[in-house]
């Protein structure tokens, strides 16, 4: 079954007077795929600019605004419709390689995987890796989604979510220390305690339709209203499978897909530089909304 959305994502940068604008890139767009198709979108800028739509390296589409004016405000809305299917990852099969941790991938696997299982957070104390190492069975066999599928949940249930709008991400580390952050936060925890596993994983940025916004069940869904952020972990047989720690999702129709990433520097929803006197900057604000049609 597929439903239809409407989102609108608004935003602004503010400033005490006139400043002028560097590049700045915005990612906005769906990526499309067999369960998600862009059906319509459109970008609205001001003051005036000029807007190329490129490819980055892991193909994502990228807007490069250049504003041609200086102004007090910049203002990005990006709007878009899209058609996306519903999908549940605990109903498709491994490859029988894969079906008990650990497993290996081929050698094919394993060049094209090589960014995605590499970590990229040194773990000095091993904390990291041990606590990864907590949701492998000793008592029998390891199933490789029971492991992720538990992983999932444990940071849904024992770390508190904090919404941050500033750019950059905590080290899996904090986090660990911290016991809350964002929804970015804890997909990047989730991203390199299974890295430290030998599994690949990536970071997908995007946003969340939470059902009460249309009067629908509340299910305690958080994250919704602003960009969003989990991941994928690559198994044979089923391909790039997406976790979603901040919920406790394992696909269905909720996540939005925008942008992938080895990393989350590489998948900021905008980012951009601007030039005029310190304490120019007033402030941003974000407001995403995502209606079902």
């Amino acid at each position: 079954m597929s439903v239809q959305y409407e989102i609108v994502h608004t935003t602004i940068y503010q400033y005490q007077q006139p400043v002028s604008f560097g590049e700045h890139r915005v990612m906005f767009r769906p990526r499309d795929s067999h369960d998600l198709r862009v059906l319509a979108t459109d970008l609205e800028v001001s003051p005036e600019s000029i807007v190329r739509m490129i490819q980055d390296p892991h193909s994502n589409s990228v807007a490069l605004v250049q504003p041609l004016e200086s102004a007090t405000e910049l203002k990005i809305v990006c709007s878009f419709t899209i058609e996306h299917a519903h999908t549940n990852n605990l109903e498709l099969p491994l490859a029988p390689s894969a079906e008990v941790f650990p497993f290996a991938y081929s050698v094919e696997e394993r060049f094209d995987l090589e960014q995605y299982l590499r970590p990229h957070h040194d773990d000095p104390g091993g904390h990291l890796t041990a606590w990864a190492r907590q949701f492998i069975r000793t008592d029998g066999l390891t199933g490789t989604r029971d492991l992720l599928v538990k992983m999932n949940q444990f940071i849904r249930d024992n770390f508190g979510y904090a919404s941050r709008d500033e750019q950059g991400t905590q080290t899996p580390q904090e986090t660990l220390k911290l016991s809350t952050g964002s929804c970015r936060d804890f997909a990047l925890l989730m991203m390199e305690a299974v890295r430290r596993l030998g599994i690949a994983t990536r970071f997908v940025s995007g946003y969340l339709y939470d059902p009460a916004l249309d009067g629908g069940d509340a299910d305690n869904t958080v994250g919704a209203g602003a960009t969003h952020a989990w991941l994928q972990a690559y198994l044979p047989g089923a391909g790039w499978v997406p976790f979603d720690p901040t919920n406790n999702l394992l696909g269905g129709n909720q996540l939005i897909r925008v942008g992938v990433a080895r990393d989350p520097s590489q998948a900021a929803p905008i980012a951009g530089s601007w030039y005029g006197e310190n304490g120019d900057y007033l402030g941003m604000t974000v407001n995403v909304v995502v209606h079902r049609r």
